[in-house]
């Protein structure tokens, strides 16, 4: 595995480990290039304090110790540092200041949430409403359209359990989108690991018939997700299956 840019730090609260355990994890395994992406903090602008991502106070943290960490081991990685997040529409100007003195190298979008975290439904949560699908779709398709992020994290994050004719009529919908830019859909390793509803094979079906691209995300949650070879080789198998050309690396990120 050349490069992989969907990695958490312990500081999203459900993530373990140490900065430094992940970058040596990375190397041991011959990745070349470490994207660091954890969960992007939201200015709430209340006193509403997330379970499942970094606090706005700990930013400058996280990007002091991985600058150090990149300083340290440029002769053996390349690091980036970047943030997965949403695109919620309402949220994206104060997050725009939060970030503002902070070098970010890249975003990758993962929707977990299609508005305000306490005010909406978590997109595993299985649901049949057509509303909610087509929110989802749009909501993704808007975000990219923005030129914020490098490419969707888990694109089938959202667990629809209507039916089948809905279901391929809007993800058909994303999945000519983003292959009309040239956007990698992510087979999520960690979903394969521990048996999520993502990679779906009903979703990459779709993604076979319209000709996507896409890329492995470890979506590491601790060090070890990074060294793996059994699953990355799980994911490589995946791609095969439905066969999708792979993105190794994203360009101009230098």
């Amino acid at each position: 595995m050349l490069a992989n840019y969907h990695t958490h730090t312990s500081r999203c609260g459900h993530a373990r480990g140490e900065d430094r355990e992940y970058v040596e994890s990375a190397i041991a395994n011959g990745i070349k290039v470490l994207g660091i992406s954890d969960h992007c903090p939201w200015d709430y602008g209340n006193d509403y304090v997330s379970q499942i991502r970094m606090r706005p106070c700990e930013i400058e943290g996280y990007f002091r110790s991985f600058t150090d960490l990149k300083k340290e081991y440029a002769s053996d990685i390349k690091i980036y540092i970047g943030f997965e997040a949403e695109y919620i529409p309402e949220l994206i100007e104060a997050q725009d200041k939060l970030l503002a003195d902070y070098p970010v190298d890249y975003m990758i979008m993962g929707q977990h949430f299609n508005h305000i975290e306490y005010e909406s439904e978590y997109m595993g949560v299985p649901t049949s409403d057509e509303g909610i699908l087509v929110d989802y779709v749009d909501h993704i398709i808007e975000g990219m359209e923005s030129g914020r992020y490098r490419y969707l994290a888990h694109p089938d994050l959202l667990n629809f359990t209507g039916s089948n004719e809905l279901y391929e009529q809007h993800y058909t919908r994303l999945c000519e989108y983003l292959k009309s830019k040239d956007i990698p859909l992510e087979i999520n390793l960690l979903g394969l690991a521990i048996g999520k509803h993502y990679p779906s094979e009903r979703f990459f079906n779709i993604a076979k018939k319209v000709g996507n691209k896409a890329i492995i995300g470890c979506d590491a949650h601790a060090p070890q997700y990074l060294c793996d070879k059994d699953e990355i080789e799980s994911g490589f198998r995946f791609a095969e299956k439905f066969g999708l050309e792979i993105v190794e690396k994203l360009d101009g990120l230098d």
